[in-house]
């Protein structure tokens, strides 16, 4: 944290530190702060809430998010003074509750939220079109693509008009909707449009892709990236952007000789600009799409190529990198000598590096490799130093974690104990968050899928101990909800 960033600045880099427990312990001591200093209930306190709420939003704590958005509404509608930032917090509320499926409630709030914005701002000025994109999402969400495509041209006719950079976000947004079944073509003549708007554009396409129907993603990709490369070129970073996440949208979808074609789009790219490094990232992705495929033959050939130009450029993360995923691709060719080898140096390569991360990555993949092979001394001794590279709820650290616990009972394999290696994970996760002394029991299991958990309390708690308990758990879930569903 630099002197200059705000508790939100700082804590959303937390967020991107993967740090989401300490970013809501930033948020929350500001929200006691604020209600110490000018009340529970106060416009500061309201705007705590907010902020709160957007941390616990990108913290994937949906339903906590949406109860501080409630919080922050409620506190500021009797008040005229704070009518713009009471519009600011019924908005986030109304897309919170669509991002947690409670579509009635979203559009109930949503409509409001706009027709207040039409009164308060006035229907020509562009914040009354800020209300307009949500409502428009919201009726796409609920299958109403005739009146979310209205609502949406409505929006992005507002921002024309006033020459807003939003009128990128509502295009994408039109777009999403026609590809799902509504009336036009999916983009205006990109010619009309400033360079800016159009890579903002491309920018927020890409983003939509977290949610809603892929197949849809995939058509408005394939669209906007044929429009990108002739309105920016084929070597912009919107149209490789563009690019890069329709093959990521071809993996989830099935359609890999689309996403092997986009890869090898994006390589040509590279290539072309003279970027070596980022041409070898990409032969990284083109070989995993390769492998998909089944085309093994490929999947080496193109590893052999980017450890050639790789080694060239001489940066040893990115040559372990590239070790790594060649030895692993090896073993499972059967060829676990070669395999072995490579392993053993990604491993001494990462350790020629500054990213410790990368180290312990490579060192629980030499350790797996050992240990399925049977050599278990040589095992435990790798894994436990990848371990010590890694923080413990990376992947790569439970995958390793598991493999370890096997070798205390002398197995070769720890693959089918993912599980229980999540499991003690949270449980150490949530207990070294909360005050000693006031947990008695914390068992967590793993039934359908989900986290079961069971908590017995020593003594009765506080409120705020209460809240803190209910806060760490849901950020628990929120972070290893992710390990069981991918956990390497």
């Amino acid at each position: 944290m630099t002197p200059a960033s705000t508790p939100v600045e700082a804590a959303f880099a937390l967020l991107q530190q993967g740090r989401p427990g300490d970013a809501e312990d930033l948020m929350t001591r500001e929200l006691d702060a604020a209600a110490a200093a000018h009340g529970h209930g106060s416009a500061a306190w309201a705007s705590a809430q907010c902020d709160l709420g957007n941390v616990l939003l990108n913290a994937d704590q949906t339903a906590r998010a949406i109860e501080c958005y409630r919080s922050a509404t409620e506190a500021t509608k009797a008040d005229p003074q704070h009518r713009r930032n009471h519009l600011t917090y019924r908005m986030n509320l109304g897309m919170a509750l669509r991002m947690a499926g409670r579509l009635d409630e979203a559009e109930a709030e949503l409509r409001q939220c706009a027709q207040d914005r039409g009164v308060f701002y006035g229907r020509g000025h562009a914040g009354y079109a800020f209300g307009l994109e949500p409502l428009a999402e919201v009726l796409l969400r609920r299958g109403d693509l005739r009146q979310a495509q209205q609502v949406a041209e409505q929006a992005m006719d507002n921002f024309w008009r006033n020459g807003h950079e939003r009128l990128a976000t509502t295009l994408a947004l039109r777009a999403e909707i026609v590809g799902a079944g509504g009336t036009g073509p999916l983009f205006p003549d990109l010619r009309q449009l400033p360079d800016g708007i159009v890579e903002l554009l491309a920018r927020s396409a890409v983003d939509r892709t977290d949610e809603g129907d892929p197949a849809v993603h995939q058509t408005v990709l394939t669209g906007l990236s044929a429009a990108l490369e002739k309105r920016l070129g084929p070597d912009h970073q919107a149209t490789l952007d563009t690019l890069s996440r329709l093959a990521n949208l071809g993996r989830h979808s099935g359609e890999q000789a689309g996403r092997v074609e986009a890869i090898q789009r994006v390589l040509a790219s590279h290539d072309r600009q003279g970027n070596a490094e980022q041409a070898v990232i990409a032969m990284l992705g083109l070989a995993v799409a390769q492998a998909e495929t089944g085309d093994e033959a490929a999947v080496l050939d193109t590893y052999a190529s980017a450890y050639a130009r790789a080694e060239r450029i001489g940066n040893p993360e990115l040559l372990s990198q590239v070790l790594r995923n060649w030895g692993v691709a090896l073993r499972a060719a059967g060829r676990a000598d070669q395999a072995e080898q490579r392993l053993a140096e990604a491993v001494a390569q990462a350790g020629q590096g500054a990213d410790r991360e990368l180290l312990g990555v490579a060192g629980v993949a030499l350790g797996c490799f050992l240990q399925h092979a049977g050599r278990l001394a040589e095992a435990r001794t790798v894994l436990e130093q990848g371990l010590s590279e890694l923080d413990g709820v990376h992947p790569d650290a439970i995958m390793g974690r598991s493999h370890l616990t096997a070798l205390t009972d002398g197995r070769t394999c720890g693959c089918d104990d993912l599980e229980s290696t999540v499991t003690e994970a949270f449980r150490e996760f949530v207990l070294g968050r909360l005050p000693a002394g006031l947990l008695a029991e914390l068992d967590v299991a793993i039934e359908d899928g989900d986290f079961q958990i069971k908590i017995g309390l020593q003594r009765e708690p506080t409120e705020d101990e209460l809240q803190r308990l209910n806060g760490v758990v849901q950020s628990a879930l929120a972070e290893f909800r992710r390990r069981i569903k991918s956990p390497r």
